[in-house]
């Protein structure tokens, strides 16, 4: 699979949000999207966005998702697919699934300080899921999941980092978070409010682009 090695802040200029894909940086001053003009895009000639037809807007949507949990084409539509054999709101699942994603969890949870951080640490295997080492940034987490860090993974600068910026804002209320312990449970399934935070999206825009 490919990986996106350009700037991170260039992915939240072109969609014109904050996206969140630097940690603390993107609460700062020095965050590209408070530093330069939102309505331009990023590039050589920094066009001023036009008017988006209505498939532009779905596929902006998608985009905007994909790129706030960092996952890609092909993996990104797996999940579309699984959403729509679940019982339920179709974009609300695929949501979901893309919030329960282990790397995700790791960073609601504040041991990381953004996504990439967090599957970094998933895949160095500084990650146990119910006690057991785990590399796989995608492992979907179930109820009653238990997710932490290996012994001495907690003083990584990285981390120590995350926990003090985490102890100092909302937590979500799907996880019981022990921060002092760096651990989490899974409680419940993530409601609809709890999902993307910060960042607004019409999940239902993106269930009709591919519904074409």
């Amino acid at each position: 699979m490919g990986r996106y090695t350009g700037p991170s802040c260039r992915l939240c200029r072109r969609e014109g949000v904050k996206l969140f894909l630097k940690g603390d940086r993107c609460q700062s001053a020095k965050c590209a999207m408070e530093r330069r003009k939102k309505s331009l895009i990023p590039g050589m000639h920094g066009a001023e966005r036009k008017k988006l037809t209505e498939y532009g807007l779905q596929l902006r949507e998608k985009q905007k998702v994909k790129r706030y949990y960092g996952v890609y084409e092909r993996q990104f539509r797996k999940y579309f697919e699984m959403a729509t054999r679940h019982k339920g709101v179709t974009g609300e699942m695929l949501l979901q699934y893309l919030e329960r994603r282990l790397d995700n969890v790791v960073y609601v949870c504040g041991f990381a300080p953004s996504h990439k951080a967090a599957r970094q640490l998933v895949r160095h295997g500084h990650v146990l899921l119910n006690g057991e080492k785990v590399d796989i940034p995608s492992v979907i987490v179930k109820v009653g999941d238990v997710i932490s860090l290996v012994p001495g993974a907690e003083k990584m600068d990285m981390v120590v980092r995350a926990l003090e910026g985490a102890s100092s804002r909302t937590l979500p209320s799907w996880l019981e978070i022990d921060l002092n312990k760096v651990t989490a449970t899974v409680k419940s399934l993530p409601t609809r409010a709890e999902m993307c935070q910060g960042v607004m999206v019409n999940e239902q825009a993106i269930v009709e682009l591919y519904s074409k």
